[in-house]
């Protein structure tokens, strides 16, 4: 495996324990915002991050001036975070599993870069940005295909100046309202990114899904998630419940720190490296 970052020296007392859990089991994977922070995609949560009140889903369906604000928002925060490329974290989780050692991939990221690192089994437990739902048939859309739309019926909107993406892939925009938004082009419905919004519930057979990959392995690592979100405890609660060991690998304090075997308080990418260094022979 070759990686640009430095690879954190064998010895450490923390890895070397975290690795030794590792070892020799198949592993189930969850994954938050704090392993993106290094392909540019900032953290909701993370150290510094600005204070955000992020659209809702009731707001959304309340308000088609709501819907326009977000999806100038989306469309422009798109260009700059459509762009994003796998880090040597995602890299490493995808090493990881296709030399077997791990089971499967949940994350709570929206951005498809475990996808695009070459993971096979992932369920994201929060949707990807990269699709688009008709709210009304159900029809799925390419992103990039309602992105052109939206260029092509909003010509202005492609002028705007620097973008700062936020982790959802939106920026805020004060005035949008002649925007012109597109429609389902099968039944003329509402279209939404497939994501979940605030106030709204994982999809049952999403979480099934997920809890099916813990069930299959035998230890849980966390990697760049605080564990705010009810989901990823959840999870985390499961592995317990099932007496599995967890490894949290994360900057600073998580809600899961006390079920943890092991806290690697490290950044994602090198440590997740070093494990699929010692890991994969």
């Amino acid at each position: 495996m070759t990686s640009d970052l430095e690879i954190p020296v064998r010895g450490d007392a923390t890895l070397d324990r975290a690795i030794d859990v590792l070892r020799g089991s198949r592993l189930a994977v969850l994954t938050g915002a704090g392993l993106s922070t290094d392909s540019g995609i900032p953290d909701y949560r993370g150290e510094g991050a600005p204070v955000r009140t992020p659209m809702t889903f009731q707001a959304f369906l309340a308000s088609e001036a709501a819907r326009k604000r977000y999806w100038a928002g989306s469309h422009l925060g798109w260009r700059a975070f459509g762009t994003a490329r796998p880090n040597t974290g995602h890299r490493a989780l995808a090493e990881l599993e296709a030399a077997g050692i791990v089971n499967g991939l949940v994350t709570q990221n929206v951005d498809g870069l475990h996808r695009k690192a070459g993971s096979r089994r992932v369920v994201e437990l929060h949707g990807g940005m990269d699709r688009v739902l008709c709210l009304t048939c159900g029809q799925q859309f390419a992103r990039e295909a309602i992105a052109d739309r939206l260029a092509s019926l909003n010509p202005g909107l492609e002028l705007e100046g620097a973008i700062r993406a936020n982790p959802d892939g939106d920026v805020d925009v004060e005035d949008a309202a002649s925007l012109v938004i597109p429609e389902c082009t099968v039944c003329g419905g509402i279209l939404k990114p497939d994501v979940v919004f605030f106030g709204e519930f994982v999809p049952v057979e999403v979480f099934d899904a997920a809890a099916s990959i813990v069930r299959g392995s035998d230890v849980l690592l966390v990697a760049g998630s605080s564990l705010v979100v009810n989901s990823g405890m959840r999870l985390i609660e499961l592995a317990r419940r099932r007496r599995m060991p967890i490894v949290v690998v994360n900057r600073g304090i998580t809600k899961g720190d006390s079920r943890a075997a092991v806290k690697v308080d490290a950044g994602t990418s090198e440590t997740l490296a070093a494990f699929a260094e010692a890991l994969i022979a």
